[in-house]
């Protein structure tokens, strides 16, 4: 649900509503809707899910308008955590970016690196969708780009939708263009984009996600106990074991992977 600033602020004081703050991928994916329930259920708390990109979500946290996060930008939660408006940052899982676009592929990108995926667009001139959103999925295209030593801005072939993950495949798939999106959201939109992954596996394109609690000494109004219980059941063997096994059933495969526990390092970050 989305919800204007002051009325989030306001209802944070509430001790059994725990206000989230995530990244549109955990919500169009349709993983909070397995998590949220079991949470609500075991701890009594309500939670108020804020769907918007992980950079506005950590905006929120800055602004003491959020319990807790779920986020999945790194560097920029780093920047967070060092300005002293986090309490606590846990590892909870990670899945993985993919460019994906249409069949016919024109600017023949299938089976390249991310790298040479985004310079093959580029030479080509064909459309790519960014997001444009200053979101963790936003963050990973920008470094692609400046990894490639490409500025796509203001090129007529890179369009800024300035929308969510789902909406923004949608953009794609309706212009028949390529666009960066994390595979879990792909795989639950697929069967109506008529997008293909064209370039995946590339350790570049990893996806990794982080449950930050928010600093109740520098926002004294956010519900501290809501947000750790969040946290803590997030990491925790339960979530950790739904986490894995989302999506099998239905796609043959996780849409995100348990990390409660591991080291960024075993990782490879």
């Amino acid at each position: 649900m989305s919800i204007g600033g002051g009325a989030v602020f306001a209802e944070a004081a509430g001790s059994k509503s725990v206000i989230l703050a995530t990244t549109t991928s955990t919500q169009d994916s349709g993983l909070l809707d397995l998590l949220i329930p079991v949470f609500e259920k075991q701890t009594g708390y309500q939670v108020k899910t804020i769907s918007v990109g992980s950079g506005q979500a950590m905006k929120m946290g800055e602004r003491g308008e959020a319990d807790v996060l779920l986020v999945h930008s790194p560097a920029a939660e780093q920047k967070f955590m060092a300005a002293g408006f986090g309490a606590t940052r846990r590892l909870v899982m990670h899945n993985d970016f993919v460019i994906v676009g249409p069949a016919a592929d024109p600017a023949k990108i299938k089976g390249t690196s991310a790298i040479e995926a985004i310079s093959r667009i580029a030479r080509s001139g064909s459309l790519f969708a960014s997001r444009g959103d200053n979101s963790g999925t936003h963050a990973k295209e920008l470094g692609l780009w400046k990894a490639a030593g490409l500025n796509p801005e203001g090129q007529q072939w890179y369009q800024q939708t300035g929308l969510g993950m789902g909406q923004t495949l949608s953009v794609a798939a309706e212009k028949k263009g390529y666009t960066l999106t994390d595979r879990a959201t792909y795989l639950a939109l697929r069967k109506n984009l008529g997008l293909d992954i064209l370039s995946e596996g590339d350790g570049k394109l990893l996806n990794i996600y982080h449950v930050l609690e928010l600093n109740s000494v520098k926002w004294p109004k956010v519900n501290r106990a809501g947000g750790k219980a969040f946290a803590d059941f997030m990491v925790s063997k339960q979530a950790q074991q739904l986490i894995g096994s989302f999506g099998v059933s239905r796609y043959g495969s996780a849409l995100f992977f348990p990390d409660a526990g591991k080291t960024p390092e075993s990782l490879g970050l």
